[in-house]
């Protein structure tokens, strides 16, 4: 593509970077590295404290409500998150507000000026991604920045910036095909983003013990839940409490995200230099958002887990909010997913199942998901050909106590949630490029 012309508008920059290097995912952090240093990101700062956190689950409420936290702090903040939901501008945000077309265009732009200037480096869609999100923070320093690992750690593109403050939320199995299935080597890979005499937070009480190895061989500073912070209390209510520096906040909110990770953030941010302010906690845990993470719209409940350890969560939080009527699923995943686990852990919860198919190679049909449930006694409902033909079957169906989870990976979540945008209980009419015939 040397000498092409460059894309005009946002969709013809991703369709070129979907198309640019010959697999997806190549981890290693060579080639980004290069491209970072010709584009100056190597020498200079993107923000005045950075946050990077990786983990298996809860990297992005953590992240949430760490950006939450900083800005009722009164800090500016940057923030890189992936993959999206429905817009490709949700993965970055400058002080709380989503980069429009031109600010990811421009750090497209300017990726691949360094890309060729010199030998040519090949580049997959998530490192320009990454990149271009890191030109256009640097940019415009912020006083902190926050970046999630999109895979593994060691060898994400995030890692070629050295954060202040590391944290790993969870390790479990997922992404076998590059991190494996062996719980010390996935933690061995997590605990990459940690750097000498810089802190690192462990935000499990059950992570594997090769994170605490990488810590002690590279002298991190070890600060792990149940140890040197934790919380107390569940739901509304609950205390927080952290040493080093002393802090202990009481009658926080629930944010409706894994309490856990909420202390666990709390505690990051205080080791990134800010002064916990009680009051601003609880506005910042009150009023954090995070699309797709347990999140009701209505009788609907999106959220984007895809592993038996996510799935274990959702269950727990289902089953403590009783339902007077019945409980579907919507699910649909991709074909390198734990679906006989996702689906174990959800069948005690779960009274009728509907499939779907997900478009693209790494798709899982909705028939072999059946398959699977049938194969345990699940009752299977309706197969469909997409997640949004799933969701309009069963709106045709549901009796007012009803609910519905929807799950199993972003694009599910992300293509239920435009549809729900169009849901005929709001008034509006169901886009009939979503739905397929045998769901009209």
């Amino acid at each position: 593509m040397r000498n092409a012309a460059l894309p005009i508008t946002l969709d013809a920059w991703l369709a070129r970077l979907e198309a640019a290097h010959p697999v997806g995912i190549d981890l290693g952090l060579e080639r980004v590295a290069e491209v970072a240093r010709r584009m100056g990101l190597l020498d200079g700062h993107i923000a005045g404290r950075v946050v990077t956190v990786a983990g298996t689950n809860g990297k992005g409420s953590t992240v949430a409500m760490l950006e939450a936290l900083a800005r009722a702090h009164g800090l500016t903040t940057a923030t890189y998150t992936s993959p999206h939901l429905v817009r490709y501008n949700e993965r970055l945000r400058l002080n709380g507000e989503e980069a429009d077309d031109v600010t990811l265009m421009s750090g497209f732009a300017a990726v691949e000026r360094a890309r060729q200037d010199g030998e040519a480096v090949s580049l997959t869609y998530f490192e320009v991604a990454t990149l271009g999100a890191l030109w256009a923070m640097a940019r415009r320093p912020a006083d902190i920045a926050f970046l999630e690992v999109g895979l593994g750690g060691r060898l994400d593109a995030v890692n070629i910036i050295d954060p202040d403050v590391a944290v790993v939320t969870t390790v479990a199995q997922d992404h076998a095909a590059f991190l494996g299935t062996d719980l010390e080597q996935i933690g061995r890979e997590k605990a990459g983003i940690l750097r000498s005499d810089r802190p690192a937070v462990l935000g499990s009480i059950s992570l594997p013990a090769s994170v605490r190895e990488v810590a002690g061989v590279l002298g991190a500073e070890v600060h792990a839940l149940g140890e040197a912070f934790g919380r107390e209390g569940e739901n509304e209510g609950w205390r927080f409490w952290g040493h080093i520096p002393d802090t202990a906040i009481a009658d926080l909110p629930d944010p409706g995200l894994p309490l856990d990770n909420a202390a666990t953030a709390l505690q990051a941010l205080a080791l990134a230099g800010v002064t916990l302010e009680a009051a601003a906690c609880r506005r910042a845990l009150a009023s954090v958002q995070l699309p797709g993470r347990m999140q009701w719209l209505g009788q609907w409940c999106l959220d984007v887990g895809h592993n038996p350890h996510a799935a274990g969560y959702l269950a727990g939080r289902l089953a403590s909010r009783p339902c007077a009527g019945r409980t579907f699923a919507l699910l649909a995943m991709l074909g390198d997913k734990d679906a006989e686990g996702v689906i174990a852990a959800l069948t005690p919860v779960v009274d009728g199942w509907v499939t779907a198919s997900l478009a693209g190679g790494r798709a899982r049909s909705a028939d072999d998901l059946a398959a699977r449930l049938a194969g345990r006694g699940a009752d299977v409902l309706h197969r469909a050909a997409t997640p949004s033909a799933g969701a309009a079957w069963l709106a045709e169906r549901l009796a007012p106590e009803d609910r519905v989870l929807v799950c199993g990976s972003f694009l599910t979540v992300g293509e239920v949630l435009e549809w729900l945008a169009h849901d005929p209980t709001t008034g509006q009419t169901v886009d009939d490029t979503s739905v397929s015939e045998e769901a009209r």
